[in-house]
């Protein structure tokens, strides 16, 4: 079979006027990001996926024609003959990944994934592996830690597809595995007395950092990273500038933690708010001494993040609208915020009695 069979069973044709060819359609060429791919059927029958490495289009066409041209003549040969083992995909990801905002936790993820899966090659992972090592992890984790493995598992082998040490065919197995679902509903919050317990409860250190969470609704992380100059108590907000969601937000200091801030000891060359005074450094975590101070106050089953639940939730039963509770947040939809909205059953109240009224309005009318 000659190429220009070749170019017609592509769906190419050549036209007048035009340098080159001009593609018909664009069958068994296919997009992966910016990066144009092929697709092919081998001598073996098997589907085989190429990248181009190329984002234009027409390099990938004349690749395309090249493989198969390969096969019409039995030239045809898997492209990925080193059989690498999950350990090599997980060096080569993790020098990938260091330029992730998220490094810190997907690093853990891939240590973790590297215990499991790290001497089994590549091509001999399959569906069936995950599945069952998805149900032992469940056995000591929540579905919800479980999916962020799987995800970060996944990720590895769509990179692995680009960095030529699998075939796409590989990948489609791997993305067979299901996420497992998730009840993600949990919402614990403290009452407003054993919010003042808890608060005596803290040493010295961690006293200031739960009355931040408390009156802020800031995350454990923007609270440990936050900075001076991050605080401005003459207008009396507290700027944050890259959040979890990538947005800027600013957050409304009341007076007690205007009062708070302004007694706290720093100078001019203080850049933390809460350091740690035996390194000078930030406090990288506060689980010990948190735990500690709960235990002391009686409270059980109870996280740093629920005193986020609990920002919201005292501010939705005192009556500030949902709208207002998801900006002060951050969240970037209604719909996370919308978890606190059954602590507002006064709402219903309200609403139904002006349905009653105008109800009652239209009855009163004279026929």
């Amino acid at each position: 079979m000659n190429v220009l069979t070749i170019y017609m069973t592509m769906g190419y044709v050549k036209s007048k006027g035009h340098r080159g060819l001009i593609m018909a359609k664009s069958k068994g060429i296919y997009k992966r990001g910016e990066i144009w791919w092929i697709r092919y059927t081998g001598c073996d029958g098997k589907m085989r996926y190429e990248s181009s490495k190329s984002k234009n289009f027409k390099e990938a066409g004349r690749l395309l024609i090249q493989r198969k041209s390969e096969v019409i003549d039995g030239n045809d040969t898997v492209k990925i003959n080193v059989n690498y083992t999950f350990r090599n995909l997980a060096s080569h990801y993790s020098d990938w990944a260091i330029r992730q905002k998220s490094f810190k936790t997907k690093e853990g993820f891939i240590k973790q994934l590297v215990l499991v899966f790290g001497n089994c090659p590549l091509k001999k992972i399959s569906p069936l592996f995950i599945e069952q090592w998805q149900t032992k992890r469940l056995a000591i984790n929540k579905p919800a830690t479980v999916n962020r493995l799987l995800a970060t598992l996944k990720h590895m082998f769509t990179k692995a597809v680009e960095w030529d040490m699998i075939s796409e065919e590989t990948l489609q197995k791997i993305r067979r595995v299901k996420l497992l679902p998730e009840n993600n509903k949990r919402l614990r919050f403290l009452a407003i007395e054993d919010c003042q317990t808890l608060i005596n409860c803290c040493p010295p250190h961690l006293k200031p950092i739960v009355k931040v969470a408390l009156h802020t609704g800031m995350r454990k992380s923007e609270i440990l990273n936050l900075r001076w100059e991050q605080v401005d108590l003459v207008h009396r907000f507290i700027l944050l500038n890259m959040t979890k969601n990538g947005e800027r937000r600013e957050i409304p200091i009341d007076s007690t933690l205007w009062k708070m801030l302004n007694e706290m000891p720093h100078s001019v060359e203080s850049i933390y708010v809460f350091t740690d005074l035996k390194t000078g450094e930030p406090y990288k975590s506060v689980k010990k001494s948190f735990g500690t101070a709960l235990r002391k106050a009686n409270i059980y089953g109870f996280r740093f993040h629920d005193l986020r639940h609990t920002f919201a939730s005292h501010l939705v039963m005192a009556g500030v609208d949902i709208t207002t509770v998801k900006e002060l947040l951050g969240h970037k939809s209604l719909t996370m915020t919308l978890r606190y909205a059954h602590l507002a059953p006064s709402h219903k109240v309200k609403a139904l009695e002006v349905l009653d009224k105008a109800l009652n309005g239209i009855q009163s009318i004279p026929v």
